[in-house]
């Protein structure tokens, strides 16, 4: 350096010696850390990929946008369509796609005519989908949709090979889909593409494009620009698409109604057909069964099948013989609608406040008696068994003849309640499995009427018993008498004196054959035969109900026959186990049914008047026995913890279902 610089720029020495110390402190910190950091890879493009050659879609557009040569004409005459539209396809969700990705068999610009067909539509998915696995660019947000559909397509009847010719398959993605012009989510493209997919799909369905474009959705669609109106793939979805005569594909359709009809949907699903569909099986009627499928036509239309002139010839397609009765029907009927239904409203109201009303004063019942005897236990006082010093006298309560009836009472049901309670809360995965485990609802509903004869044939063998015990004491039968299960004035009395005791005011009151509660259980079936009985012949044999009253009757069966139910199960599940077996006195359980016998002393504490009435009159002996053997009571124990145990288990399902109904789960 020349001294003239060096003294017209003192600065610059330092300036230079001050770059190479940093210089040499960088490359001192590089070779302590060892190699230079490599850039980040990145991924491969989709052509490099499959290995594709590399043709610009320009290059390709250059003769396939060509306003001038739209079409070609193959050797066999056909004329095929070769001209892409550039804008359009630039702005699909394909303009960026190399065109090779999808015609794999062009290997250079100047390609073989006619070109091979083939386009691999699945793999180039697949493949993007890897390379972009984890990517979070916008653009391939939809890849796992995109998968989606892929894999119902491939399960589609679409996808299978022709029958015809197995080198081809029914239909490919291509032959739905025009690949140049697949518009984005929202994109007018898009909406275009559905309102002509009656045309598309009526390349192969003919006969169905032309019954949909007279029907009510067609005409909507064709006709009235109606986009939010059905159309082929809203009914039959788009990809997975399978033959309408497979169980999935019918129970798809009529679920898919509900997109649209979701009123018509939430009461149908409430009638007996709905629930059978609700649990998986479609051998009732479904939406297109009534409605038709492709030429449904609106309800005021004469065409319609559910059109007031034709309906009935509707209904008889599954009830042969259908009277004009079932024109009565409400196949939609809400009983939330007084002004429309006003007879299920009423019906409907009624059983609530029927539930309401006994579960209150019985849960109420239950729930101060616990109380009251807690109380008077901590007391010391009330009637206790002894462990030490077992009973050695019974008295002899029951005879082996009800001990029977009452069992099978019993039996019949608890299968009733399941059978029953599995079609009612059919959206309940344990109905669900119940109703696969017992075969199906044409399997269940023969187990559920069986149940219902045996029912009825001891209840009615029930009354021919008693009409004959009673023939047979002539006038010495007293109808209020303390032995008559009839209430009277006592009853009504026994219930203030009950409750005066539970708030501690009077002491608990003396009772005599029976209490004011056994009489409820006793008379409660009565009630239960007239109302779950009468309904359930009615739905059983609809034809026959119809000849002679309204069709709006199995609307209201429906509702009574199912709420009463429920009323009947939790009230013997929960009031009665309480009342026979889980009060303090009781706990765990009482075998009194099972060997028909009860201790002398706990005789003499629960039914102290009949007690004093036996021993003034000296019957009291004939009616004592020896203690029921070991083996009795271990028997008699097992079946009654079995049945407490089952009892439960259904009162837990039926009100779970209950409770997920009213709050719309």
């Amino acid at each position: 350096m020349s001294p003239a610089l060096r003294f017209r720029h003192p600065w610059l020495p330092a300036l230079i010696a001050s770059g190479l110390l940093i210089a040499f402190g960088l490359a001192h910190a590089a070779s302590d850390s060892g190699t230079e950091t490599p850039p980040a890879e990145k991924p491969p493009t989709l052509a490099e990929a499959l290995d594709l050659p590399s043709i610009p879609n320009a290059r390709c557009l250059k003769c396939h946008n060509d306003e001038d040569e739209k079409t070609s004409e193959r050797e066999d005459g056909t004329v095929i369509n070769i001209y892409v539209d550039r804008d359009r396809f630039e702005h699909s969700v394909h303009g960026k796609q190399p065109c090779v990705g999808c015609h794999n068999t062009v290997k250079k610009a100047i390609h073989e005519i006619p070109l091979p067909k083939s386009i691999g539509c699945v793999a180039c998915h697949l493949k993007t989908a890897e390379l972009q696995y984890g990517s979070s660019d916008p653009e391939y947000r939809r890849l796992d949709v995109v998968l989606s559909q892929i894999d119902g397509y491939m399960a589609s009847v679409h996808a299978r090979p022709n029958l015809l010719d197995q080198s081809k398959t029914n239909a490919t993605c291509y032959d739905c889909h025009d690949g140049h012009t697949i518009g984005t989510v929202g994109s007018a493209a898009r909406a275009e593409h559905r309102s002509r997919i009656h045309e598309v799909c009526g390349r192969c369905h003919e006969e169905q494009k032309e019954t949909y474009a007279k029907s009510v959705h067609g005409t909507a669609v064709i006709e009235h620009q109606n986009a939010g109106s059905a159309i082929c793939s809203d009914c039959h979805t788009p990809h997975n698409i399978d033959s309408p005569d497979q169980t999935k594909v019918k129970l798809t359709i009529t679920e898919n109604c509900g997109s649209c009809h979701q009123k018509q949907v939430e009461t149908y699903e409430k009638s007996y057909h709905g629930q059978v569909v609700r649990l998986g099986y479609t051998h009732t009627a479904k939406c297109y069964d009534c409605h038709g499928s492709h030429g449904i036509m609106d309800v005021d239309d004469p065409a319609s099948k559910v059109h007031p002139n034709n309906r009935l010839e509707t209904c008889r397609q599954c009830h042969e013989g259908a009277p004009e009765g079932f024109l009565g029907f409400h196949a939609h009927g809400d009983a939330n609608d007084f002004e429309k239904y006003p007879e299920m409203w009423i019906a409907a109201r009624f059983m609530e406040v029927l539930i309401i009303g006994v579960f209150l004063f019985f849960w109420t019942h239950m729930l101060l008696w616990i109380y009251r005897e807690w109380r008077e236990r901590k007391e010391g006082k009330g009637y206790r068994v002894d462990p030490d010093n077992p009973p050695q006298v019974y008295f002899r309560r029951f005879s082996g003849g009800w001990r029977l009836a009452h069992g099978v009472l019993a039996i019949a049901v608890m299968t009733l309640v399941l059978t029953g309670t599995a079609v009612l809360f059919a959206e309940q995965a344990w109905a669900q499995y119940v109703m696969n485990l017992l075969g199906g609802p044409k399997v269940a509903a023969v187990i559920h009427r069986v149940a219902a004869v045996t029912f009825a044939t001891v209840f009615f063998g029930h009354l021919i018993v008693v009409i004959v015990n009673i023939v047979r004491a002539g006038k010495g039968f007293r109808w209020f008498g303390p032995t008559s299960m009839v209430p009277n004035w006592q009853d009504i009395r026994d219930i203030g004196a009950m409750f005066k005791w539970f708030f501690g005011l009077a002491p608990r009151p003396k009772f005599d054959r029976w209490s004011y509660w056994e009489k409820f259980d006793y008379w409660a079936p009565f009630w239960g035969m007239m109302i779950i009985g009468l309904s359930g012949l009615m739905l059983w044999f609809p034809t026959v109900t119809a000849s002679f009253l309204p069709g709006w009757v199995f609307n209201i069966a429906t509702i009574v026959h199912a709420e009463e139910a429920i009323l009947a199960a939790v009230f013997l599940f929960t009031v009665h186990y309480f009342n026979v077996h889980f009060r303090p006195e009781k706990w765990p359980m009482d075998i009194v049914m099972a060997t028909g016998a009860v201790p002398l002393d706990e005789f003499k504490h629960e039914h102290a008047l009949e007690y004093e009435r036996l021993e003034a009159s000296g019957e009291l002996e004939k009616y004592l026995i020896k203690p029921p053997t070991e083996r009795a009571r271990q028997a008699g124990r097992k079946v009654t913890g079995w049945m407490i145990i089952i009892g439960l288990i259904l009162a837990v399902l039926v009100l779970k279902g209950y409770f997920d109904v009213l709050s719309g789960h």
